[in-house]
């Protein structure tokens, strides 16, 4: 069975000015991967630098009623939010992009307790990642537009009992990429035009995921994910990925959780043999992940300007097949609702 060294705890991937590869399994205190020395080969300013780094945070919710996915990209060229909800019930969903091309935010350099805000044309949006005292917590409020309808969101991720899975992975000797992902609980509040919604822990599963890196300048990735409560009603998740970063056996950003505990997963092929509307089929070569995903809602966005192109998928679907954790269990994931995304950037 795949296993994985997981590094002792300290304070930054970086050592000296040089990036360090490795997992980790408590988060860090100072993420700034401006420090590293010289990392391409001519010496760039800073202000340069700080361009070619790009940023996520995202967070997702599935519970009895709704599906919800909120992405925060910061490519320096813009920033931009995705919200996307479906309901369960109607069978409906809503997608909202909204670019902010005169936002200033930044992802933080810790989550022990930092905050990102912005108000910017009809939107307010503010993430405290308080992790001193467990806690996760995002505020999104979205005016009324001829596109979507007023949208008010509070959701606390409660992050006590569970184990985050934190990597950095190399793209080249001196440009990592870093991810802070973790799976929890999820309490909240949403207003949909005049409907209240309530997301209660017992029922409300959510997933958590902080990235940051020197991404290639031509960057593709494939993220497949879902979250949701066993017949145990145990919480359990999985976040996997394929990438263009080195070395993906001896570390990679894919991970289990279940009941809180975390097992770090081997690297996977993503394949779509008949295309990506199609099932997709996500495997591993050491028996541990197993799994089709099923589209049924795919949602894409595409632009293309002279310095900068972006192709942006989020499909919508089900997961069926099993994975195995480190203690040999067999997951049984049948139908779960999940997400399946792809991204080429060139910016």
């Amino acid at each position: 069975m795949y296993t994985r060294e997981i590094q002792a705890p300290r304070s930054s991937p970086l050592e000296k000015g040089i990036p360090l590869a490795g997992t980790w399994t408590e988060v860090f205190t100072d993420v700034n991967l401006l420090d590293i020395r010289q990392p391409y080969s001519f010496p760039y300013p800073r202000w340069l630098l700080d361009y070619q780094l790009k940023e996520w945070e995202s967070f997702t919710v599935n519970d009895e009623r709704f599906f919800l996915d909120i992405v925060l990209s910061n490519v320096k060229l813009y920033r931009v939010v995705h919200i996307f909800l479906y309901n369960k019930e109607s069978k409906e969903y809503t997608w909202v992009r909204k670019l902010l091309p005169f936002s200033t935010w930044h992802a933080p350099h810790n989550l022990t307790n930092s905050i990102i805000s912005d108000r910017n044309r009809g939107l307010f949006l503010r993430v405290h990642n308080w992790l001193e005292v467990g806690i996760i917590e995002i505020d999104i409020n979205l005016e009324e537009s001829r596109k979507f309808p007023a949208c008010t969101l509070h959701l606390e991720y409660e992050i006590k009992n569970a184990t985050p899975l934190v990597v950095s992975l190399l793209f080249s000797e001196k440009r990592p990429m870093y991810a802070y992902k973790i799976c929890a609980s999820v309490k909240g509040d949403m207003v949909i035009g005049r409907q209240h919604s309530v997301f209660n822990p017992a029922t409300a599963a959510g997933l958590v995921r902080d990235c940051k890196g020197y991404y290639p300048y031509r960057m593709r990735s494939t993220w497949c994910s879902a979250v949701s409560f066993d017949t145990e009603q145990r919480l359990y998740g999985f976040n996997i990925a394929e990438n263009q970063a080195k070395e993906t056996y001896r570390n990679n950003e894919n991970g289990l959780w279940v009941g809180g505990k975390l097992t770090p997963l081997p690297p996977v092929h993503i394949t779509m043999p008949n295309g990506a509307n199609s099932d997709w089929v996500i495997q591993d070569m050491e028996g541990m992940v197993d799994l089709i995903f099923t589209p049924q809602i795919p949602v894409h966005n595409r632009f293309d300007f002279i310095v900068a192109c972006s192709e942006y998928t989020l499909s919508i679907g089900l997961y069926k097949g099993t994975l195995v954790d480190k203690e040999g269990n067999q997951i049984l994931i049948h139908n779960i609702l999940g997400f399946g995304k792809r991204l080429y950037l060139r910016v």
